[in-house]
C-alpha cells in the first residue's frame, strides 16, 4: 500500500531540483530540543503516538511521507511534503502531514499536550532531491548546492531550511529519499 504524500504544483523541474507550490494543509508537529538526530527521532515517537491512537477518539490516523524536520521561527513556515526537520539554538520542529481526508475539524484532539494541530498556509518551496542517511554533512552540502541553484535561477529564500524523510528507519541507505527544501518567494519564480 503507498504511503500518501502532500499534493503540489510542480513549477521547475531540472534533474534533481524542483520548485513546488504546495496548498495549505493540515499537520501535527511538536517541538524537540537536542541535535538533529536525536530531535527527529524523539519528535517522531511523539508523533507517531498521536497518529497510533494517542489521541481523544483513539483513532489510527494513516501515516504519510515524508516527515519534515525544521527549526522553529518565530513567525512558523509551512513545510508540506514529507517529515521535516530545522534547528534554531538546539530546538526542532517535527511535523507530519495530515491525510488529504482530514481537517482540523475532522482530526481527534492529540492526549499529548506536545503534539500542536495546525494549518500551514500555502508554500513555495525550493528542492533538492538525494538519497542516503542525510546527515548533519549530507543536509549541509544539499542545502549549499540548492542555495547555489536557486542563486542561478534568481529564487530567494524567506526562511530557514528544512529536511524531509520520506522512508521508514529500517529503509537501506542507497534506497532513502531525502529532501532539502526552502521556502521560495513566490513572485521570483516563473
Amino acid at each position: 500500500m503507498a504511503t500518501e504524500e502532500p499534493a503540489f504544483t510542480l513549477v521547475i523541474d531540472e534533474d534533481a531540483f524542483q520548485v513546488r507550490q504546495y496548498p495549505p494543509l493540515a499537520v501535527a508537529e511538536t517541538q524537540v530540543a537536542g541535535d538533529r538526530k536525536q530531535a527527529a527521532s524523539a519528535g517522531f515517537r511523539i508523533l507517531a503516538g498521536y497518529v497510533f491512537g494517542g489521541n481523544t477518539r483513539r483513532e489510527s490516523i494513516a501515516m504519510t511521507a515524508p516527515v519534515m524536520q525544521s527549526p522553529p521561527v518565530s513567525e512558523k513556515i509551512a513545510m508540506t511534503a514529507p517529515v521535516s526537520q530545522t534547528a534554531v539554538a538546539g530546538a526542532w520542529v517535527i511535523q507530519f502531514t495530515m491525510p488529504s481526508d482530514k481537517t482540523l475539524d475532522t482530526l481527534p484532539k492529540p492526549n499529548d499536550p506536545r503534539v500542536v494541530l495546525r494549518v500551514t498556509p500555502a508554500i513555495r518551496v525550493a528542492v533538492i532531491r538525494f538519497s542516503g542517511w542525510a546527515s548533519d554533512r549530507d543536509f549541509e552540502r544539499k542545502r549549499a548546492e540548492l542555495e547555489r541553484w536557486m542563486a542561478q535561477h534568481e529564487l530567494h529564500a524567506i526562511g530557514p531550511a528544512s529536511l524531509a524523510q520520506y522512508n521508514p528507519p529500517w529503509t537501506l541507505g542507497p534506497l532513502r529519499r531525502n529532501e532539502v527544501m526552502l521556502p521560495v518567494d513566490a513572485a521570483t519564480t516563473h
